[in-house]
């Protein structure tokens, strides 16, 4: 767990448990899917202490502060202290859970729903998604 001085953006991404391998971080930043200050980071990047990454993985957008180097991978409890997590509430996956509408379920035994009941399901959903 030495601390190097120089260490690569893929590298430090796979070993802070970032990315499942080294090779996904890797293509990550060659699609343009980590930044740094708004600008797309090349895979061969080195890192510096102090440095605030955005991170997209799908849905997923998270923002880290580099807070330490760490030269290979190591546990999830250990790789935490090497960086902090300083996304926007409003982009973490619990807060946007929050909005998520309930299931449409009826109570069971009330019978197939009328035809007002379709287009106010039908409404609920287009409103939700629009």
């Amino acid at each position: 767990m030495a601390e190097k001085e120089k260490l690569r953006i893929d590298k430090y991404l796979w070993s802070i448990r970032a990315f499942k391998t080294r090779s996904l971080a890797t293509d990550a930043c060659k699609a343009g899917r980590v930044k740094l200050n708004g600008d797309n980071v090349k895979p061969s990047r080195e890192v510096r202490l102090g440095e605030v990454y955005q991170i997209s993985k799908g849905p997923d957008r998270r923002v880290i502060k580099v807070t330490g180097l760490l030269e290979s991978r190591v546990d999830a409890k250990t790789a935490v202290n090497f960086y902090e997590d300083v996304t926007p509430v409003e982009q973490t996956p619990a807060f946007k859970s929050m909005f998520h509408a309930p299931l449409l379920q009826r109570d069971r035994g009330t019978g197939r729903p009328t035809k007002k009941d379709r287009r106010d399901i039908g409404n609920l959903t287009d409103d939700f998604f629009d």
